[in-house]
C-alpha cells in the first residue's frame, strides 16, 4: 500500500508530495523498473548526445528564426547561420557584430561543435559582451539537435 507524505525541500520553501512505497510489490516494481531506468539516464547510457536529431533541431530552432536564417545568406536582426560550422566568429559580411564577438573572432574563435555547444548553452559565458539576447538552451539534447540541424544546412 502506498501512503502519501509531504516533504519540504530547499530550506522549507516548497513542499512535495512523497509516496512511501510500503507494499512489497510496489518496492519490487521500484527495484525492477524505476531504478534501472534512472541509472540508464544518470550514467549516460541514454545520453541524447549520441543521437542528435536534425528534425528536432529544426523544431527547436524555431526559437531562433526571428533573428537568424539558416537556409539563406541574408542577415536579419542576427547574422545568418548558413554554413556556420567552421566559420570564424564575427565574420559574416554586412552584419554589425558586437565588439566582443569581433574580438573573439580575431582571437581565433571558430564555430566548431564544441564552441557552438558552449555558446548555445550560455552565450554570455562563451562570449562576454555579446549583444545576442538569448540566455541559452536548458538541455544538452536541444543543443545537440540544433547543431545537427545546422550541420544539415551547410
Amino acid at each position: 500500500m502506498a501512503t502519501i507524505k509531504w516533504a519540504s525541500c530547499h530550506a522549507g520553501r516548497c513542499l512535495h508530495k512523497v509516496v512511501a512505497m510500503s507494499h512489497p510489490s510496489a518496492r519490487s516494481l521500484l527495484a525492477r523498473v524505476a531504478l534501472p531506468a534512472m541509472a540508464f539516464f544518470v550514467f549516460g547510457l541514454g545520453s541524447p548526445a549520441s543521437s542528435a536529431d536534425a528534425q528536432k533541431g529544426r523544431r527547436t530552432f524555431q526559437q531562433c528564426v526571428s533573428c537568424h536564417a539558416v537556409e539563406s545568406d541574408s542577415n536579419g536582426f542576427g547574422p545568418h547561420l548558413k554554413g556556420v560550422l567552421g566559420r570564424r566568429a564575427g565574420s559574416v559580411s554586412g552584419y554589425a557584430y558586437s565588439q566582443a564577438m569581433q574580438d573573439a573572432g580575431a582571437a581565433g574563435l571558430i564555430w566548431d561543435e564544441a564552441a557552438l555547444s558552449a555558446f548555445l548553452a550560455s552565450p554570455a559565458k562563451k562570449v562576454p559582451g555579446t549583444k545576442m539576447r538569448f540566455y541559452g538552451f536548458w538541455f544538452q539534447s536541444q543543443i545537440d539537435d540544433v547543431i545537427a540541424y545546422l550541420k544539415a544546412n551547410p
